[in-house]
């Protein structure tokens, strides 16, 4: 399922994603079941779906039969016949694979597969038609196949081949010649073995008069030799080559895309104007490797000089100032120091005369701005020059940098390797994978890892992740001699002013991952405006990233070394005052946005204290749900960073703060994590009804993912401490959740016990609580066969959502007048009901029962005989209860997916489905989930083996009886009608 979900939305999956694939999924099975067949042709997995249709049905799989059959036919030199089938093979392709269709990660690497498949069916179809003498059928198939892949070398061999055994060696030379000159210019590499040994044997050949035209003049026949552009007035110089270039490292890694982008760029513009390519990055991000790398594969075409100087641009002491670099630069073309004029536009002027008699690749290392390089770039099409900077250069005159990501984990992982060997990395995949993530992917600090473990031949990889992982920053293990990371990142930091110094160093304080200006400014006490240039002065020198623009980032390393600063920089009242600040900031807007989703709860659950600065709230907006959606992750961190902090007040009202907004997108997880801290936060303050309060919202986590006990043990803690404390309103607002974890433990009884004296109480709670004692008492009765009663307290939960304009209650409401209607047999007005409730959560963004909802709106289409609409809506059901960690519901959905198999006709998939919901129902002491379990499974022994039926149904008929479910009827009518002995149907 994850994959048809990466593969269909890759960049940003809706939060309907699950749900868009279930349904689509059944879309596409009942197309496929309106013709004939004899089973089914999409088949639902445990986790997923599988195409089961007969491999001779796919075009694809009858393509790779003839291809293959074609190959072993050509290998055994039957050459007719392979020709006949490669030519079927080849024939089936009518155009691209998947052609018009968006592709994800998935089917990208099997179109690119699939294609390459086709190719070298081409290529061996090509070699029988030459060994069939059929060259006027295999050449024009090259011509095609080398316009469209030019660089493909396999297929110039055959080619040369082709036109070499035709007698025309001088064509085939000049095949030779474009794909020597291609692999050069493109890839910066010569041609394979096998093209150079053909090249050989058809230039000692007898050559054609044309041949001999083309090696005498270098010309290619038909065509004259190119004039060399004369653009300064000067004749071109040919010199002895200059190479002042760096050393290359050995293997260099990654980097493909940007690359070609550099490449295709210097082509599209060199005929007419000199390429300027200007590349930032963060510090150890591999700018000047890549700018080497590049060099080198220019020189090819730019072979007259390879110039390369450091300008620098890290600090102000050592920064080249240009008069000073022309000097330099000027000297590596061998220019005699006595013709450098004194004055510097006479300077600019030479050097770019210079640069004009040859063709040259100049390497401007670490540039300080693009006041620095502009006297030094050329003026004419013969020089290409590459610019690194730590900055973000922009300049009218120039193009736009480029700037330089963070290695892929591939890329890592193959850098990894080049230090440590590959055996190493191979042997700990998932230990090398660690120390990348540790280096945060960046290049320098992979090599640094790298070297630390070469010189180490007895460490294991996990060895040094647990060295980087044990307690002191992983900085300061990416050390070799004088070469740190750290000292790196000083580079960039020492030459800002010292207040975006400071602001840089409070980063480090800034518990979550994703900065805000208005954050920014509560940390450092600067306004938004002073935090947000401070951010984009710091986004310019590469040390924080810009997400977008209201959102920044900064590097897992790059906050180690903020935080080690900030430490050694600032003091104890400084760093704490400003955590004190961005924890004010951040409960304000917190709990101005749940108040909008629990109107008045909130206020009289919590006394704000103001934090003094409003304007910093305002200039998020509104905080809303969109807002917390956007926050999350690190609102959830920041409630674990308050308590750690000892900020413990801001710590349990934050997470009271997000518990509505986590409950009804299903982030129930959430609220465990959070509230956990929460709970030893507010014991820490000694305040008996904050830990009531934040056991009564732990409780609800524990009772949506099925660890009834937990929930139970803290919201029995809760009615004992507001008791103690006489708070008359708390006190029965959290007797009154007892009834949701009796239910969801399947103690029906003590449910409607508990329920009813809740609501014979609401006005010790006041009317704030009374909704949720309405729906609990509900359903507790609907589950007990007490239809009647049940609908009419869902109605009454209904109007009292109406009247206050809730939208979750309305549809909360909604959903279980559904579930009850349903199980009244009223299912016309059922499914209406029921998927008004989910067009409610559509609109709302509400995802709270969803999962139950489907799987109710399952039974109903069941009961109508639509038993296609009922597995999908049952596999939504189960899916988005394992999404959101609701293990009862996923025992229900999964039993109710059982039943609506067996009336397909499925009935081994159907016990497959019971048996599952019998684990988990077990696992999470969930009887009733169990019992249904059991009564299926009956139904399914009860054709094949009957005396299995009979033990699994009174194991089920035991504990219906213990709950006093209505269940018990159908299961005391199974086994009779079995002829049992030992049922006594009294009730």
């Amino acid at each position: 399922m994850d994959d048809l979900v990466d593969e269909l939305w890759i960049d940003c999956p809706p939060r309907s994603a699950v749900a868009n694939v279930l349904s689509y999924a059944a879309n596409l099975r009942r197309t496929f079941e309106a013709f004939p067949s004899d089973r089914g042709v999409i088949v639902r997995q445990r986790n997923g779906y599988r195409l089961d249709v007969p491999p001779e049905l796919i075009d694809l799989f009858r393509f790779e039969s003839d291809r293959s059959a074609g190959r072993e036919a050509l290998a055994a030199g039957q050459v007719d016949q392979a020709r006949d089938l490669l030519g079927r093979a080849v024939g089936r392709w009518r155009g691209p694979m998947l052609a018009g269709i968006p592709l994800g990660p998935v089917l990208s690497a099997r179109a690119m597969a699939a294609e390459e498949e086709r190719l070298v069916a081409t290529e061996l179809l090509v070699d029988a038609q030459l060994r069939s003498g059929r060259d006027d059928l295999a050449i024009p198939l090259l011509r095609e196949m080398v316009a469209r892949h030019p660089l493909r070398e396999s297929a110039y061999v055959l080619l040369m081949r082709g036109l070499h055994e035709r007698g025309d060696n001088a064509e085939a030379l000049t095949a030779y010649d474009e794909i020597r000159t291609r692999l050069s210019t493109e890839l910066g590499v010569g041609p394979g073995a096998n093209i150079e040994e053909l090249q050989r044997r058809i230039a000692t050949a007898s050559p054609s008069p044309m041949s001999v035209v083309a090696s005498r003049y270098g010309v290619r026949p038909g065509r004259s030799a190119p004039a060399v552009p004369d653009t300064t007035g000067e004749q071109m110089v040919r010199t002895e080559p200059v190479d002042h270039l760096p050393r290359a490292v050995a293997d260099f890694v990654g980097r493909g895309n940007l690359l070609s982008r550099i490449l295709a760029e210097t082509r599209r513009v060199e005929e007419r104007a000199p390429a300027v390519h200007i590349i930032d990055g963060m510090a150890g991000s591999g700018k000047t490797t890549l700018a080497v790398h590049l060099a080198r594969q220019l020189s090819v075409r730019y072979p007259d000089a390879m110039l390369f100087i450091d300008l620098g641009g890290h600090g102000a002491k050592n920064r080249v100032e240009p008069a000073s670099a022309l000097v330099t630069l000027l000297r590596q073309l061998d220019v005699p120091a006595a013709r450098i004029p004194v004055e510097f536009d006479e300077r600019v002027e030479l050097w770019r005369r210079e640069l004009g008699r040859r063709r040259s690749v100049v390497v401007l290392d670490n540039a300080a701005s693009s006041e620095q390089i502009l006297p030094l770039l050329p003026t004419e099409p013969t020089a290409v020059v590459l610019v690194t900077s730590r900055r973000r250069l922009s300049h009218p005159d120039v193009a736009p940098s480029q700037t330089l990501p963070i290695l892929s984990l591939g890329e890592g992982v193959d850098l990894l390797a080049l230090s440590v060997g590959r055996a190493r990395v191979e042997a700990e995949p998932e230990a090398a994978a660690e120390v990348v993530r540790l280096c945060g992917h960046l290049p320098l600090a992979i090599r640094l890892a790298g070297a630390r473990l070469a010189q180490r031949r007895g460490w294991r990889l996990a060895d040094l992740v647990e060295q980087m992982t044990g307690g002191t920053p992983a900085l300061l293990h990416l050390v070799q001699e004088d070469n740190t990371v750290a000292g790196a990142f000083a580079a960039s930091y020492e030459p800002l002013s010292e207040s975006v110094k400071r602001v840089f160093r409070f980063l480090g304080l800034y518990p979550g991952n994703r900065l805000s200006p208005p954050a920014v400014a509560a940390l450092t006490g600067l306004t938004v405006a002073e935090a947000h240039a401070a951010l984009d002065d710091l986004v310019d020198r590469n040390l924080v990233e810009d997400l977008n623009s209201r959102q920044y980032r900064l590097h897992d390393l790059m906050r180690q070394y903020s935080a080690e600063l900030c430490l050694r920089t600032d003091s104890p009242k400084e760093r704490e005052l400003g955590l004190a600040q961005l924890f004010d900031f951040t409960l304000e807007a917190a709990l101005k946005a749940a108040d909008l989703l629990e109107p008045g709860v909130i206020k009289y659950q919590i006394t704000l204290v103001p934090f003094g600065r409003p304007e910093l709230v305002e200039a998020i907006g509104e905080p809303n749900a969109d807002w917390l959606e956007m926050e999350r992750t690190d609102l959830v961190t920041m409630v674990s960073a308050a308590h750690e902090s000892g900020f413990h007040r801001h710590s349990w009202q934050l997470a009271r703060a997000l518990w509505r907004f986590c409950y009804i997108r299903g982030y129930f997880e959430d609220i465990i994590l959070t509230h956990r801290h929460a709970l030893t936060a507010a014991e820490a303050t000694g305040d008996v009804k904050a830990v009531a309060l934040v056991s009564n919202y732990l409780a609800s986590g524990f009772v949506r993912t099925g660890e009834n006990r937990s929930a139970l043990h803290h919201l029995t803690r809760a009615v004992e401490l507001s008791s103690n404390t006489r708070d008359t309103r708390n006190t029965a607002r959290y007797r009154a959740n007892l009834a949701a974890v009796y239910w969801w433990s399947g103690n029906f009884t003590e449910a409607v016990t508990v329920g009813t004296e809740a609501l014979s109480d609401y006005k010790g709670y006041g009317s704030v609580g009374v909704p949720m004692v309405l729906p609990n008492l509900g359903m507790s009765l609907m589950s007990m066969g007490r239809h009647t009663e049940a609908l009419r307290l869902h109605r009454l939960h209904l109007a009292w959502a109406r009247t206050n304009s809730n939208e979750f209650h309305i549809l909360n409401a909604l959903s279980h007048i559904g579930a009850v209607r349903v199980r009244m047999g009223d299912l016309h007005p059922a499914i209406r009901i029921l998927r008004a409730s989910l067009a409610l959560r559509d609109r709302t963004g509400h995802r709270y029962a969803e999962a139950e909802v489907r799987n109710d709106l399952g039974i109903a289409y069941r009961g109508l005989g639509r038993l296609a609409d009922a597995q999908q809506e049952h596999e939504m059901a189960w899916n988005l209860a394992v999404g959101s960690g609701e293990r009862h519901v996923e025992a229900a959905a999964l039993n109710e997916l059982g039943h609506t198999l067996r009336a397909l006709g499925r009935d081994g998939e159907a016990a497959e489905m019971h048996e599952e919901a019998l684990r988990l129902a077990t696992r999470i002491s969930h009887p009733h989930e169990q019992g249904r379990a059991l009564a299926g499974l009956g139904e399914y022994f009860s054709a094949v083996d009957p005396v299995e039926a009979r033990r699994q149904w009174e194991r089920a008929l035991a504990i219906f009886r213990r709950m006093g479910v209505p269940e018990r009827h159908e299961v005391e009518r199974h086994l009779a009608e079995l002829g049992s002995e030992t049922v006594d149907a009294r009730r």
